[in-house]
């Protein structure tokens, strides 16, 4: 094909000369590029290359079935044997067992280090193989699967290793996330991934501020509870403590400004300099005799801590048999359900001894809970 260079004449190519065997080839076309110059030598090594392709393909095939496309395998081998062409040298020995060798390792590199779904070590890539191979080995000797600790005596591997090797073997094909879970489902496997709740982030704050709201005074602590749990607005909450509707906001810039202070600091700041007010949410109960009636007053927020109270102070009114119990609760700012359980309580024992029971004066919003619960208060 090439003209003469120099005293050198070129060889026809293999598939002209009709050879049949690849080193006879190789030999060739060592001889036909031999005194040419490197960017004549092209056509040659094309001609090679074409001739051995059938070669590289058969090896390709011998791989297929482990979970990779024929087409990626044929085209590994086919760059596998353009290297073995690339590098072959006739002084050391046959074409034929070095293009076999030189393919087969990068099919084999190519299952090592592109095949994997999941990023593992090279060092254990390789022992994962081993195992492969070991686990064939034993369970042809042993007529079962071998354990761990065989495997381990067989490689002389530490057995963590091996454990860690057969863990890492899932990693070569991961199951897909948006694969169906199974039967007639539709859910798929990524439904089943638990997700980060971004609400644990504020548990800490949450706790914190539970704390530090305790240790506000009544009348803004309950100011807070209204604007931000109540979602009422202010002006609904100035008309609740009778008060303006710009008092309300400095009450709460104020109460929210130290509630900030106090989350970013090691110690609670004083309130109001260590100046607080009087807590008119303290429970307040007494029990007065007027005549032949008990009069049992309430004041404050009757909570979890002042129900037994509560529920003390009624027992007491009724066993002394009055003519009347009249539980004045004009001073009640509120009932949660330990104290509205606390006034059944009494209104039950009221009953089984036959004294008359009368709740009296009755603020507006602790008038609903009462209704709601059963409890009708008189009409003042």
């Amino acid at each position: 094909m090439f003209g003469q260079t120099g005293t050198s004449t070129t060889t026809p190519p293999p598939t002209d000369r009709g050879l049949e065997d690849l080193d006879a080839a190789a030999l060739a076309y060592a001889a036909r590029i031999a005194g040419l110059p490197p960017e004549r030598r092209g056509e040659a090594r094309e001609d090679l290359v074409r001739f051995a392709l059938p070669f590289a393909g058969r090896l390709a095939r011998r791989y297929r079935g482990r979970g990779e496309p024929l087409e990626d395998l044929e085209q590994v081998a086919r760059l596998g044997l353009v290297n073995a062409v690339d590098r072959y040298d006739p002084e050391r020995g046959s074409f034929t067992a070095y293009a076999a060798i030189t393919i087969v390792g990068e099919i084999k590199r190519h299952f090592r280090d592109r095949t994997w779904g999941v990023h593992v070590p090279r060092r254990l890539r390789d022992l994962i193989l081993e195992v492969g191979q070991a686990t064939a080995a034993l369970t042809s000797e042993l007529s079962r699967a071998p354990t761990v600790a065989e495997l381990s005596a067989r490689l002389e591997t530490p057995e963590e290793e091996i454990l860690a090797a057969l863990e890492s073997a899932a990693g070569y094909s991961p199951a897909s996330l948006n694969a169906p879970v199974g039967g007639e489902s539709s859910a798929e496997f990524g439904d089943l991934v638990g997700e980060s709740d971004n609400a644990l982030e504020s548990v800490d704050d949450r706790v914190t501020v539970s704390g530090l709201l305790h240790r506000l005074p009544w009348r803004e602590r309950r100011i807070l509870a209204m604007r931000f749990y109540g979602n009422q607005t202010q002006a609904e909450i100035a008309a609740r403590f009778g008060i303006s509707q710009m008092h309300v906001s400095r009450l709460l810039s104020r109460a929210l400004t130290w509630l900030r202070q106090a989350m970013l600091a090691d110690a609670p700041p004083p309130w109001q300099n260590g100046a607080a007010e009087p807590d008119p949410g303290k429970t307040r109960i007494s029990v007065k005799q007027n005549g032949d009636s008990v009069v049992v007053e309430v004041g404050g927020e009757i909570d979890r801590d002042g129900a037994d109270q509560l529920r003390r102070a009624m027992l007491e009114a009724v066993t002394g048999q009055p003519s009347e119990v009249v539980v004045d609760l004009v001073g009640a700012g509120g009932f949660d359900a330990g104290g509205i359980a606390a006034l059944m309580a009494g209104r039950d024992a009221a009953e089984r001894t036959g004294v008359p029971l009368r709740l009296t004066r009755v603020q507006p919003a602790v008038r609903r809970s009462l209704t709601a619960a059963g409890l009708a208060p008189a009409r003042d």
